[in-house]
């Protein structure tokens, strides 16, 4: 295996210290290849050099590697820790790799006199306080509800709550205590989002206990209202608590992980406790399982330290790769309930790392064993269902929400919008919108918008008043949409929504078709419209402006991805682009075509016959000439009256 490799290589390999430490191996075109960690690097990466490893993956590998980077640690658990964080930023082809995700939701509780509840994902804040995270959008939104139904806090937007002169609906439907107006005093309001706040940490009997020392007090002082409203309050709660079937003396924060393995896929399935409440899942596939387990259960078999660990099992390694990438960037729980036991030296890496005592079990009982069975059976079913997938429109959505590391909390119901400009030499402008929602084309929900007002052939100004027409009322529902009740989905997407309709729901992903300048302009609708800018990616032409050679370019920042030519991904964003062209190309022609012979905009005026439509277009030139001459010169027209000339007029402005 030595003869393929550069004597400068196998001198550095031969120079390496009997350390711990972390190496990467790359390719001759640069691109990593592999990370991995040893006890002691001088045996570990020798291994690789000095046996024989054909026929195998490892062996394939090897013959790959141009060129190695190592560091040297003091510790196993840095040499873990530095691994997988160099697993995740530069994903090797070789390792079990999961998806960075960040986008994780909270609960947060903003800071004020009269503190808002509040959805949110993104960086966190200190002088705000924070819950979560949460598996998904619906289980935030549920405890907003929960929390509305029992302690009666704010939702509305800080400009909302300073503009309102009476209370909102939701007052008079007891979701909130009406602060706006004055309605409850900042000490009392306090005094709930404390409550809450206990709640939320799985405090639920001190919060009880405190409810019903204040009702009693109130009571003795023949403070009956006030007494009432406690005592309501604590039934809440107490429906609250049967409901959910919370353990007030259980676990209060516990993630429970289960993995499933199975052709050459797999699936670790991720559970929630917070607060002693279950708050759900969320699945996770990693990809490169095949490859990664199966070097790793060649290193183990050319293990030259004293005493080779005997192989690990897939699931025992993906259950480890997966533990040791999500805690990097998710804050760890105290306990984690574990369907594989995984290895002492992990726990205690992720322990050190968080700063906090994290206990790993492994074969649970009571309550927690319970939790492990239900992920374990929801990572055999989400696994079934993305074997199902394979092959088919499924397996497109898949890739290109992996691609580009989207978290959609249902696949299902992950929706894109796409636009396009469309015109000739700048005559009849159309933007056309194309939906693609539920893995296929939803041509029920296609738009077309008729483009006014701009210079003709700037299609950034087109780009501009599509978005805005179509995103502003949105924005504005989604604004206010805590300052009414949660009974339905009216609002509106721009000028197309309608109540009840798919249209009222922001998209997934926004796709525009071209370059920086395009994404630059959506980029300035959505910041005015205080829109996610991470929802807008633009489709630009390769070199060449060959099919098969987009790249992406995002409105955040990100760098550009090239998706490779065969890409599942590519061939969907390929589909949505290209429909939304067909889409605007032939709705730009019927109005091309209604213009240049006067169309119905004149057949459809009362006394205009086909003669006088004739008249009108020749004598000035197309209907833009017609639009743009005043009554008195239509009236110059052979047969056309006064009285019609100003009724062309008006019809036509």
């Amino acid at each position: 295996m030595s003869e393929t490799h550069s004597d400068q290589l196998l001198s550095e390999v031969a120079a390496l210290p009997q350390l711990p430490g972390v190496y990467r191996y790359f390719d001759a075109a640069g691109a990593v290849l592999y990370v991995g960690k040893a006890r002691n690097l001088k045996k570990r990466v020798a291994n690789y050099f000095q046996k024989n490893h054909a026929g195998t993956r490892i062996g394939h590998m090897i013959s790959k590697i141009a060129r190695m980077e190592t560091t040297v640690v003091r510790s196993e658990a840095e040499a873990l820790l530095l691994e997988n964080n160099l697993i995740k930023t530069l994903k090797p082809r070789y390792n079990i790799l999961f998806r960075d995700d960040k986008s994780y939701p909270y609960l947060k509780i903003a800071s004020h006199t009269f503190p808002r509840l509040a959805y949110y994902r993104g960086a966190v804040d200190r002088k705000h306080r924070y819950f979560g995270p949460y598996p998904s959008a619906w289980a935030v939104k549920e405890s907003i509800q929960l929390l509305q139904k029992v302690f009666k806090l704010r939702t509305c937007e800080d400009t909302v709550y300073a503009n309102r002169t009476r209370p909102c609906l939701l007052y008079q439907i007891k979701r909130c205590t009406g602060p706006c107006v004055g309605y409850i005093t900042p000490e009392a309001y306090a005094q709930d989002v404390a409550n809450a706040e206990a709640f939320l940490m799985g405090d639920t009997q001190a919060v009880l206990t405190q409810l019903e020392s204040r009702m009693m007090a109130h009571a003795e002082e023949l403070e009956f209202e006030q007494a009432a409203e406690l005592r309501n309050q604590m039934s809440a709660l107490s429906r609250v608590l049967h409901q959910q079937s919370i353990e007030i003396a259980s676990d209060k924060d516990v993630d429970i992980l289960a993995v499933k393995v199975q052709g050459g896929k797999a699936c670790v399935n991720l559970a929630m406790v917070r607060g002693g409440r279950h708050l759900g899942d969320r699945a996770y596939f990693p990809v490169h399982v095949e490859d990664a387990t199966q070097i790793q259960h060649g290193e183990s078999a050319m293990e030259g330290e004293e005493a080779a660990p005997p192989a690990e099992s897939v699931e025992v390694q993906v259950l480890e790769a997966f533990v040791a990438q999500h805690y990097i960037d998710v804050p760890v729980p105290p306990t984690l309930v574990l369907s594989e036991l995984v290895s002492r030296e992990l726990i205690e890496a992720v322990a050190q790392q968080a700063g906090i005592r994290v206990t790993a079990v492994f074969q649970p009982r009571e309550q927690r064993r319970h939790w492990l069975e239900m992920a374990q059976t929801n990572a055999g079913l989400q696994l079934a269902r993305l074997l199902a997938e394979e092959g088919s429109q499924q397996a497109r959505t898949r890739a290109l929400v992996d691609a580009l590391e989207l978290a959609p909390d249902e696949l299902d119901n992950f929706r894109v919008e796409c636009f396009d400009i469309s015109h000739t030499a700048g005559e009849a402008t159309q933007a056309s919108c194309v939906v693609f929602e539920h893995h296929t084309m939803q041509n029920r929900e296609y738009r077309r918008y008729n483009i006014e007002g701009i210079t003709p052939g700037d299609d950034y100004a087109a780009m501009r008043q599509v978005l805005h027409r179509r995103y502003a009322k949105l924005a504005e529902a989604m604004a206010a949409e805590t300052d009414a009740p949660p009974a339905g989905d009216a609002g509106g997407a721009g000028t197309d929504a309608r109540p009840g309709t798919r249209a009222a729901r922001m998209p997934d992903l926004v796709l525009v078709d071209g370059g920086k300048g395009q994404v630059s302009m959506a980029r300035e609708v959505f910041g005015e419209l205080g829109l996610p800018l991470s929802l807008i990616v633009g489709v630009e032409k390769g070199e060449g402006r060959k099919v098969g050679l987009e790249e992406l370019v995002f409105a955040d920042g990100r760098e550009k991805v090239y998706l490779g030519r065969d890409s599942a991904a590519l061939m969907l964003v390929a589909q949505i682009r290209d429909e939304a062209h067909r889409f605007a190309i032939t709705g730009m022609r019927a109005r091309r075509a209604k213009v240049r012979v006067g169309g119905s905009q004149l057949e459809d005026i009362p006394g205009i016959g086909p003669k006088r439509r004739a008249r009108l277009l020749q004598r000035f030139g197309g209907i833009r000439g017609v639009a743009a001459a005043s009554v008195e010169d239509i009236a110059s027209v052979d047969g056309i009256a006064l009285d019609l000339a100003e009724e062309i007029y008006r019809a036509l402005h």
